[in-house]
């Protein structure tokens, strides 16, 4: 099978390779869709170092092995292979699993091929009425509704997002949802207009107003989202961090204990709650979808993911 891959020297190619036998526990699964995210792109400039098939969202349907239970099934995946015995995993906390796998992002071959393994208890059943187009999105939107569990919003006031690309629409359109008030502040008109459908008060940088905010959450994939992010949280609020960066972050400690601020890392999230919001029709999916390119195509399509601007870019994964 043909499978787009980055190797140690961050050179990046569609090559063959044989079709994953699943192990114990473990079902092959047929991709149809894989989604490029913003990770993807750092791993481009070597986050985690990681070599090997890219990519972790996806949707697809359990091609083996024939006695599985869900064979045949349309399904989603957890993208965190835990060991299931460490004492993290024990105590609940198994997407910090210390022998943890992170499929395309982490010792572990992704979605971007036509075939991936996972462990049955990672995958999430489809419902028959979404959609691929929709459930492509399940692990980027459950990654925005666990916001909500990083730090309760505050309904009496309004919180900020910052940045406007598919993560920062997905994060306002989830809060939006929860009856939260929310701000967003971006760089791009068309993204903006695309929030202020679901009533959320949308600025461009430039004309963001003074003032702070409780909770601020981060979402701009750059270090200057950060830096904005802090310089509009009150004092004792809590600055939500979501995107992730290859370099360091020059961060200097008297912004956080001065004002006595929080700074909370999120990362992953359930993804069955997000499966019910795609089944519901809740999320405008759609209007995020910038181009759908071939697997063959892949090198192509991750240049084109990194066009200022370009939302979300899908890979059809089918053979043929």
């Amino acid at each position: 099978m043909l499978a787009l891959q980055i190797n140690a020297e961050r050179q990046v190619a569609v090559k063959e390779m044989p079709r994953p036998e699943p192990g114990p526990g473990e079902v092959l699964i047929r991709v149809h869709l894989a989604g490029i995210c913003g990770t993807d792109l750092q791993i481009l400039q070597g986050y985690h170092d990681f070599q090997g098939v890219m990519g972790h969202e996806f949707v697809g349907v359990v091609a083996g092995p024939r006695d599985s239970s869900w064979y045949g099934r349309k399904v989603v995946g957890e993208i965190n292979v835990t060991c299931g015995r460490c004492d993290l995993c024990r105590q609940g906390m198994s997407r910090h699993c210390r022998e943890r796998q992170v499929i395309g992002i982490k010792d572990r071959d992704g979605a971007f091929a036509p075939y991936l393994t996972l462990p049955q208890a990672n995958l999430v059943a489809v419902p028959l009425q979404v959609e691929d187009e929709a459930a492509v999105f399940t692990e980027p939107l459950a990654a925005a509704m666990v916001v909500m569990e990083a730090v309760r919003p505050p309904y009496n006031s309004p919180l900020l997002v910052v940045g406007d690309g598919r993560l920062g629409l997905l994060i306002s359109w989830a809060l939006s949802l929860s009856k939260a008030e929310v701000h967003l502040v971006g760089h791009h008109e068309a993204h903006l207009a695309l929030a202020q459908s679901y009533g959320i008060t949308t600025f461009l940088e430039k004309d963001l107003p003074p003032g702070d905010y409780e909770v601020v959450v981060e979402a701009s994939g750059a270090p200057a989202g950060l830096d904005l992010a802090l310089s509009r949280v009150r004092p004792r609020g809590a600055v939500i961090l979501k995107s992730t960066y290859t370099g360091s972050y020059p961060l200097n400690s008297a912004h956080l204990v001065v004002p006595e601020v929080r700074l909370l890392g999120s990362r992953c999230g359930p993804l069955g709650p997000a499966i019910r919001m795609l089944a519901r029709g809740l999320i405008n999916y759609r209007a995020l979808i910038d181009r759908r390119f071939p697997l063959s195509q892949g090198v192509e399509a991750l240049e084109w993911a990194q066009r200022p601007g370009v939302l979300k870019v899908l890979l059809d994964c089918r053979e043929g």
